[in-house]
């Protein structure tokens, strides 16, 4: 991967074509979708996106070095990163609730109601009654929330979405899949199961509500097979894609394991810099690595870029679950807020419903807020929106490493 100065792109490509003999390039602009997925797979040919400045290279092994060695003499590259395989990201409360920050613009009813549900909340645990809301629309206020982020384009990358859904088919406004030989179609169930979280409808075929931003627009692109893995090539393809198109919100339950002390990707620190300049918050999985309480993993990447709100998993009790990682590693791998990731209930291929686990499940609640966010302030930035989404946090009295700004809420 090869992040180029958006001004002079052609000086850092025609550098590396020089020295390290480079496969030729194909030039994709972010709208566009067709062959991108083959032109990845293809050895003998190298992607640039030229919106996000941000190319795939192909190089021979021997040639490896030399592409190393231009990049840090150009001063047109920024940036030069192996590309890794990601993955999805599934796992197959206190007792006394702390005070909870409030808004200036809620009305003293609201507050009123939502202190009495934070406090019901905290002391029944797990009890949630989940009739007419999942506990995580619950548990992060999106029930007492008269925001449903209409007109608000969140784009979920994941393993695709099943287009005939019932809940979701009239909802879906653009679809691409990036992963060659397979259609959009969401042959693995965590797409599905993720844009359904985000974005499912206010009355679905059957109960309870799932969807925190029911009228949202939804984008799906297809970036990991249906087995659950993709390339970096594939998932830069649906930031381009995604920011092209004008989302606000692009929702990455996506990842791979970092070592303890491992630094976050440049490439991607740069691009969501870049797309943080357009109008877009990236939020991505902060990972599934840990076995708590003795052993607490670092944030995966690319949530552990600095750019990139990390989301961390809570069960029903409101405490961090088993598996979630933690802000364990240096700048950039902080845990930056923690919403319901602990048998979520979701839409499901084939029209119907399943409950998953995972920093996976987390992340889409809160690209749903942050859809309620900027229908609520549609001039604001979308540094805004991350500040706004961080301090309007439900504090926790865990740990600041495993909760971030603490729980996730609707504002």
């Amino acid at each position: 991967m090869v992040l180029l100065d958006p001004s002079n792109q052609e000086s850092g490509l025609n550098a590396l074509r020089s020295s390290a003999d480079i496969a030729p390039v194909e030039r994709v602009r972010g709208t566009e979708a067709a062959n991108v997925a083959e032109l990845l797979e293809r050895p003998d040919v190298s992607v640039l996106f030229e919106e996000l400045g941000a190319a795939v290279v192909e190089v021979r092994p021997e040639k490896r070095h030399a592409l190393v060695t231009t990049a840090e003499a150009e001063s047109s590259i920024i940036a030069a990163e192996p590309e890794r395989m990601v993955y999805a990201l599934p796992i197959t409360a206190p007792q006394q609730a702390p005070t909870e920050f409030f808004p200036a613009y809620r009305s003293d009813e609201e507050v009123v109601a939502r202190q009495s549900q934070a406090e019901a909340a905290a002391s029944q645990g797990a009890a949630w009654d989940e009739q007419k809301w999942t506990w995580g629309l619950q548990a992060v206020r999106a029930n007492l929330s008269g925001l449903t982020g209409r007109d608000v384009k969140i784009a979920v990358l994941d393993t695709g979405v099943d287009t005939d859904h019932p809940d979701l088919a009239g909802r879906i406004e653009a679809t691409v899949s990036f992963v060659p030989g397979e259609t959009v179609e969401d042959g693995n169930g965590h797409g599905t199961h993720c844009i359904g979280t985000a974005a499912g409808p206010a009355n679905p075929q059957q109960g309870p509500r799932y969807g925190v931003a029911c009228d949202a627009r939804i984008l799906a692109a297809k970036v990991l097979s249906n087995a659950g893995s993709g390339t970096d090539g594939q998932i830069l393809a649906g930031m381009a894609w995604a920011v092209a198109r004008g989302t606000r919100v692009i929702s990455m339950s996506l990842g791979a394991p970092v070592r303890p002390g491992e630094l976050f990707p440049q490439t991607y620190e740069m691009l969501a810099q870049r797309a943080l300049e357009r109008g877009t918050v990236i939020v991505a999985a902060a990972g599934n690595d840990s076995g708590r309480p003795p052993r607490i993993e670092p944030v995966s990447r690319p949530a552990n870029c600095p750019s990139i709100l990390a989301v961390a998993a809570l069960d029903k009790a409101l405490t961090p679950s088993f598996f979630s990682n933690g802000g364990i590693n240096g700048q950039g791998g902080e845990v930056n807020i923690a919403a319901p990731g602990r048998d979520v209930r979701s839409a499901a291929p084939g029209g119907g419903y399943q409950n998953l686990s995972g920093t996976s499940m987390a992340t889409p609640h809160v690209a749903g807020v942050l859809a309620l966010l900027a229908q609520a302030n549609p001039n604001a930035s979308a540094a805004d929106h991350m500040a706004s989404l961080l301090s309007g946090a439900f504090p926790l009295t865990q740990p600041v490493r495993d909760v971030g700004s603490g729980l996730l809420q609707a504002p």
